[in-house]
């Protein structure tokens, strides 16, 4: 990927020069930065300290996070709904089960305002994030888009408020076009070009054209931006070597696997109540194993139970 050839008030991800300082973050941070390069990051998206310790033992490079799954976890629906101070403390518990980078979805900033952003910004580094998402819009029913002066302002206001905390978060800025497209609006993909390249102006890392799946979009508009796109991985979704041909630096699963843990949740219990048989029940993972995965966090020795 190179650089685009325009004047920028930030430059991009991967020519911005920042130095991880001493405070915990720092270097995971940086770290999570790098891998906008190379290789294509496979991101899979956590909702709980579990999910993420799974994420991580399967091998993941980093662990995001899904709003919709963290809410649901939490008792309550998606869009900014859940209180910030628990939506900070699970942050906070999967950061820490974490050895690997964590970038949090923090839906619309959880703010009214630029200034009160750049607060909750601060707090969720201060709870382990290595990067965050942004959305730009607000209505979580109808996707309806911040005027675009507005949402550059709190994509600003997150940069300016992680480099006042010397922590290089990487700042992936989602623009909500391609979900107001599933209730029948047209989609101007210059519009979509346009927004991307003013995130990336004033400081966003990567962006996120959240619902874009078609790989000839997809390719054109890693052509023209020249930095870090992130697309999500879902059925229906080009398969990951099409991604990668396409110039993506990364793919989240965003709310799927909190979905396909349910759905896995529901058959078992729905065949055993049919077939009276716990045999659903077999997996992967024993109590052991899993003790094992928190124990070797905090220096205790796994117990032997199976409760």
């Amino acid at each position: 990927m190179n650089t685009p050839d325009r004047p920028a008030t930030h430059s991009p991800l991967h020519h911005r020069e920042r130095t991880a300082s001493a405070r915990p973050g720092g270097q995971r941070a940086s770290a999570f930065r790098s891998m906008h390069h190379g290789e294509m990051l496979i991101l899979p998206n956590a909702w709980d300290a579990m999910s993420a310790r799974v994420f991580e033992d399967a091998g993941c490079r980093a662990v995001a996070t899904t709003s919709a799954g963290v809410s649901w976890s939490l008792g309550y629906p998606d869009g900014e709904r859940v209180p910030w101070s628990e939506f900070l403390a699970a942050t906070r518990r999967m950061a820490r089960c974490l050895s690997v980078p964590l970038t949090v979805d923090c839906e619309s900033g959880f703010s009214s305002t630029p200034a009160e952003l750049g607060e909750r910004v601060r707090e969720i580094i201060g709870a382990g994030a290595a990067g965050i998402n942004l959305e730009d819009s607000q209505d979580h029913r109808t996707h309806t888009l911040l005027p675009l002066e507005s949402a550059v302002e709190r994509v600003e206001a997150a940069r300016i408020a992680a480099d006042r905390e010397g922590v290089p978060i990487v700042v992936n800025a989602r623009t909500d076009f391609y979900l107001q497209a599933a209730s029948g609006r047209p989609v101007s993909f210059t519009d979509v070009i346009q927004r991307c390249r003013a995130y990336l102006a004033v400081g966003a890392d990567c962006v996120y054209p959240i619902g874009l799946a078609d790989i000839h979009l997809i390719r054109q508009l890693t052509a023209e931006l020249r930095a870090p796109v992130n697309i999500t991985g879902r059925p229906g979704s080009p398969t990951l070597p099409e991604l990668r041909t396409a110039g993506v630096a990364r793919v989240s699963t965003a709310v799927g696997p909190a979905l396909l843990t349910a759905g896995v949740l529901m058959d078992a219990i729905v065949r055993l109540k049919e077939t009276g048989s716990c045999e659903h029940f077999a997996s992967p993972f024993t109590y052991p194993r899993m003790q094992q995965m928190f124990a070797g966090l905090t220096g205790d020795a796994p117990s032997e139970g199976n409760e």
